[in-house]
């Protein structure tokens, strides 16, 4: 039984050793054994509670930080989430640059935890200067003892997850995991598990997740920023409207496409089905395991790690919300045997 045997001295202590759990019924019709990394269960509920961390003690290390200073950010709204907590402990402040298409609850949370937080039209181009990452960058110059954690081209952000994430996975599938499936927003997380993994075993498989109206697979494929690919989507903290470098695209095998429509049904499908909340990009990176296994990518020796990065109690007032699911059209005839959540007793 794993417990907690002592008090710990604040909640930082309790970033990273997610765990990994046995998906049984979403998954009973694929071949292979499928495992979640479930990284709702950091004291933040998502993966970037570690980058957070990671990051912001780098920076202490090397003298560039001291209390009061300020964090400043571009987030979809889990990295702010992240920096504001370890912003709490550490006493400083924290400015965030927030994309408008990131749920009210994510905002709200932001904000509970202490954040000043900027909100900004996500269907802008990159270089646009209402766009998140130029209100970031602007704020950052305008706050005297500030910095700009920059998590789209930092590869600390990369470092964190190899550090930490991909030796946990390693070691909690004893070694034996045959495929990796991992959503790539920043990137950070698909490339730093990915770089651990492809170390101890080559033959892993690092299968990435991208959003229809993102970039990231094509240019995976071919190498070229295709701005043809760009339109607005739901998901949040999937896919990209410029290339990342903290994405290692030679790290990742391939990519699958997944729609906002598909993703938010597999979110709650995991939550009925398997008892683990789980926010939108989580039913992502599921859904991608359903289109992969649909491809014949697996064998009944097949271990599949699905990277859960996030909570469900991120998203109410989006995937769990049958008006806003009913507003999208994403409750349909199709989708009849997936009775709006008021009608399940």
């Amino acid at each position: 039984m794993n417990y907690h045997k002592k008090p710990y001295n604040n909640v930082l202590e309790l970033i990273g050793q997610s765990p990994m759990i046995k998906l049984q019924k979403t998954t009973a019709d694929l071949k292979g054994n499928y495992f979640a990394k479930v990284e709702g269960f950091n004291p933040g509920h998502s993966a970037k509670d570690r980058i957070a961390l990671y990051i912001i003690e780098k920076a202490e290390s090397e003298g560039l930080l001291k209390p009061g200073d300020t964090i400043v950010e571009t987030t979809s709204g889990n990295t702010g989430f992240s920096l504001a907590m370890v912003s709490v402990i550490k006493g400083y402040n924290c400015i965030l640059a927030v994309s408008s298409k990131s749920s009210q609850d994510k905002i709200d949370m932001l904000r509970a935890m202490g954040a000043q937080v900027h909100v900004c039209p996500a269907h802008v181009s990159a270089d646009d200067p209402r766009s998140y990452y130029e209100v970031a960058k602007r704020l950052h110059k305008e706050t005297p003892g500030s910095i700009y954690i920059n998590q789209y081209f930092n590869e600390l952000n990369i470092d964190a997850h190899y550090q930490t994430t991909g030796p946990e996975i390693w070691d909690q599938t004893q070694g034996k995991i045959t495929h990796l499936i991992a959503c790539s927003g920043t990137g950070g997380t698909i490339s730093g598990i990915g770089r651990y993994l492809k170390e101890q075993n080559p033959e892993v498989k690092i299968l990435g997740v991208d959003a229809f109206g993102s970039v990231l697979q094509k240019y995976h494929k071919t190498g070229e920023l295709d701005k043809n690919e760009i339109y607005p989507y739901r998901i949040e903290g999937l896919g990209k409207n410029l290339i990342p470098s903290a994405t290692d695209f030679g790290i990742i095998d391939t990519f699958m496409k997944v729609s906002d429509e598909a993703a938010a049904h597999a979110a709650r499908a995991i939550s009925r089905e398997e008892g683990i909340f789980v926010g939108y990009t989580s039913g992502a990176a599921f859904q991608a395991a359903k289109q992969y296994a649909e491809e014949g990518m697996f064998d009944e020796n097949s271990l599949v790690v699905i990277l859960f990065p996030d909570h469900g109690s991120r998203y109410m007032s989006k995937i769990y919300s049958d008006a806003w699911m009913e507003d999208q059209g994403f409750l349909d005839a199709q989708h009849q045997d997936l009775k709006p959540l008021h009608e399940v007793h």
